[in-house]
């Protein structure tokens, strides 16, 4: 099973043995990519999935929120539908505890294992700024190279912040551009002069160069894993 669905306990058939059986041909998906050191989306989509088993144990509300419901009345005034619960079935509500008191510590196991994966390719990961960076360095250039693997990956990025009344948070867009053969000549300091003739839209780009000696799969875990490590350094957190 390569994905689980947000509402996987309370959808379809609730039964502990069956969910059980669903929830570990998706760990066993997740266990085969984190072995070939694909982190992304499974690591995330993990994680996301392991807080909402929380959020349910811990809040009685949001479990009755969760059930599974039939359609007594449509309201075309409010065009929504009003369900009539069926949170009052006691062995129902014990079924959905046994999966989720079985599913928790699973995910555990998984979620350790794929945080000490991110770790060890975490700490092989260089990043540096190439020039004077400016001010405003929430826009500029992203380079990209691994191993001894011949090109350099040059990316725009642009970081973005994202307020809302509870917290306060980064998000970063980059935009693939071209890639430059590793030679003598195609230093960091060439790459990026060459781009500031290639895009006057940027005349001081703040440039950064993450590299690391290992190889990795490129999209699914060092890409990635770079962007968050950007956003970190742009944040003066790195």
């Amino acid at each position: 099973m390569e994905s689980l669905s947000k509402n996987w306990i309370t959808e379809n058939h609730i039964d502990f043995e069956y969910k059980k059986y669903v929830l570990l041909a998706y760990l066993q998906h997740v266990s085969e990519n984190f072995t070939e050191q694909r982190l992304y989306p499974f690591l995330s989509d993990l994680v996301d999935h392991y807080r909402n088993l929380k959020v349910l144990r811990e809040n009685k509300k949001n479990l009755f929120e969760s059930f599974p419901g039939r359609a007594r009345t449509v309201d075309l005034e409010q065009l929504k539908i009003i369900y009539e619960k069926l949170a009052e079935d006691d062995c129902l509500i014990k079924e959905i505890e046994s999966i989720i008191d079985y599913s928790i510590p699973q995910m555990e196991f998984y979620l350790k294992e794929g945080k000490k994966i991110y770790d060890f390719i975490e700490d092989h990961l260089k990043i540096f700024s190439v020039g004077i960076v400016p001010l405003n360095n929430e826009s500029g250039y992203l380079f990209l190279r691994q191993g001894d693997l011949a090109d350099t990956r040059v990316y725009e990025y642009h970081v973005s912040i994202f307020e809302n009344p509870v917290e306060r948070y980064r998000g970063i867009h980059v935009q693939y551009m071209m890639s430059y053969e590793k030679t003598l000549l195609n230093t960091f300091e060439s790459i990026k002069s060459d781009l500031l003739l290639y895009n006057k839209s940027l005349p001081n780009p703040a440039t950064y160069v993450i590299e690391t000696g290992m190889i990795i799969p490129f999209e699914e875990t060092f890409l990635p894993m770079a962007k968050r490590a950007l956003v970190k350094r742009v944040a003066g957190i790195a």
